[in-house]
């Protein structure tokens, strides 16, 4: 992999509505960059994860002269239970304003999301059509076939959270800035917004770079096929990545090197295309 220069971003808080007052994290603070090459691209964390799990594929691409939003969602980058007061709609809300106001300002938008943030992704692909240029999904979630999820719908009424599944990551000495808990309202939400988007998989018809790890003990593996056979783009406009060294939380794990390169190729070839 050839080396890149880390690329200076500044920090912002661009949509602080919803923390009700509520400190951030030191280290989940958004980030962006403005670039020069007329791209832009929109990158979007995980369910009770913060834009630090972006930061470094987004310096990534900052130095390959991209124009940068790592967005911090809200209800998240504070406490699980401020996650609870909020629901996708929030989410998707905060994304949505994002993508549009890199429209304004690049001449090609792509949008990159790690597990929630792919479902996000794949929401703004099938709402904004051809205002997107491309999309990249790291270990997307559009689905749970675990047992006990059946009964959130019951038990998020009771229960406000439970242990979260989080740092997972292969890499020794890595670790993710997210929530210790699962809040169980916010994850109810998420299971509706699964739903929206695996019926509307079909109207993704944009490039897909896809990348999932081999080893994924948040996300289940299936999710990524779920994904991959049910888009509309052409098969030939799809490229694959499978991640062998990485767990869930790939763009901070081993194979994060594979991940950024890939995507770079990915984005200067949508681009090539798209000028001729």
């Amino acid at each position: 992999m050839r080396a890149v220069r880390r690329a200076t971003m500044t920090l912002d808080h661009p949509y602080e509505e919803g923390t009700r007052g509520m400190p951030v994290l030191a280290g989940a603070e958004p980030f962006q960059h403005t670039g020069t090459s007329g791209t832009g691209v929109l990158l979007c964390h995980g369910f009770t994860g913060t834009p630090a799990s972006m930061r470094p594929w987004g310096e990534h691409l900052a130095a390959e002269g991209h124009t940068v939003r790592g967005p911090r969602l809200p209800g998240h980058g504070t406490t699980w239970r401020e996650c609870n007061r909020t629901t996708w709609r929030d989410w998707y809300g905060c994304v949505e304003r994002e993508a549009l106001e890199l429209s304004r300002r690049c001449d090609a938008v792509f949008v990159f999301g790690l597990s929630m943030g792919g479902t996000l992704t794949l929401r703004l692909a099938q709402q904004l059509g051809d205002a997107l240029a491309g999309i990249a999904l790291v270990n997307p979630s559009v689905l749970t076939s675990r047992p006990a999820a059946r009964f959130l719908p019951v038990v998020s009424h009771l229960v406000p959270s439970i242990p979260a599944i989080s740092g997972d990551i292969a890499k020794p000495g890595v670790t993710e800035l997210s929530y210790d808990r699962t809040p169980l309202r916010a994850a109810h939400s998420l299971s509706r917004l699964w739903r929206s988007v695996r019926r509307d998989l079909p109207l993704v018809t944009q490039p897909v770079l896809l990348a999932h790890s081999t080893v994924d003990h948040v996300v289940e593996p299936v999710n990524s096929r779920v994904v991959l056979d049910g888009i509309g783009t052409d098969p030939a406009r799809v490229t694959e990545v499978v991640l062998h060294d990485s767990f869930h939380v790939a763009t901070l794990d081993n194979d994060a090197p594979l991940v950024f390169e890939r995507s770079s190729e990915f984005v200067r070839a949508v681009r090539q295309v798209g000028s001729k």
